[in-house]
């Protein structure tokens, strides 16, 4: 019951990384917004899975692409109190060599995993205004090491982790901001990726010869939340297996 009490929102929170970390925090007594982008069998499913948990589940469907749905996702959150903690989880991916990426295909990835923090950081910061103010940040491993094909992906997730320490850097004392970037994780965005022909993931390149659980990503969000973590800002976790060692 660490964060019993607690008000904390998670974007792409009913599915993989995202779901985890709102049960998580249900677990541990938080009441949770459950951002999700319309997912109507998503969100039942998870309030489903919820329902012996001692924290609150809020259902605040919105494109946290689109500066109008930020707004409205965060507006309609804190008129019930302060914003403790956010978590940016939502994200999305392809595989396609660069030659083939379009205007659109980059708008689209750059839009909702690197844009999406910046609004939904925008939004948050004025509504934190009590002593365990929070923000997380989804970025990735690879993000840090690159990868074929997935130029538009790694960008973003580069400048989430760059944004993280610039954000940390201007609101701290008040606002500790930090970033996990996991390795492959079995949810169904690495099954999508999998799935794409021509696409190659070999488990034998992870050190520890294995994915992760969307579980165990999720401890090192909650943990980074916790008052565990109050010497932590401007911090990337590597939650990885040892793909990437830093």
């Amino acid at each position: 019951m660490r964060f019993k009490g607690i008000r904390v929102l998670v974007t792409g929170a009913t599915s993989g990384i995202g779901k985890a970390c709102a049960l998580q925090f249900a677990k541990e007594g938080a009441d949770v917004g459950v951002n999700h982008l319309h997912d109507t069998d998503g969100w039942e499913a998870l309030t489903q899975e919820a329902q012996s948990l001692p924290g609150t589940l809020i259902n605040l469907p919105g494109d946290v692409s689109k500066r109008t749905d930020v707004e409205g996702i965060f507006n309609l959150f804190c008129l019930k109190g302060p914003l403790n903690v956010l978590v940016n989880c939502a994200g999305v991916s392809q595989v396609k060599p660069f030659l083939e990426v379009s205007d659109a295909d980059w708008q689209w990835i750059i839009n909702t995993d690197l844009t999406s923090v910046y609004m939904c950081c925008q939004e948050a910061i004025p509504n934190m205004t009590s002593e365990h103010a929070v923000i997380i940040n989804l970025a990735s491993e690879l993000g840090i090491s690159g990868r074929a094909k997935f130029a538009p992906y790694t960008a973003a997730k580069a400048g989430v982790i760059a944004l993280t320490k610039s954000l940390a850097l201007e609101f701290a004392p008040r606002i500790r901001v930090n970033a996990v970037a996991p390795g492959p994780t079995a949810t169904p965005f690495l099954e999508r990726e999998i799935a794409t022909p021509g696409h190659q993931e070999d488990i034998n390149d992870i050190p520890l010869q294995r994915y992760a659980s969307a579980e165990e990503i999720a401890h090192s969000i909650v943990f980074l939340a916790s008052s565990e973590a109050l010497y932590y800002t401007g911090a990337t976790l590597h939650p990885n297996g040892g793909c990437v060692m830093s």
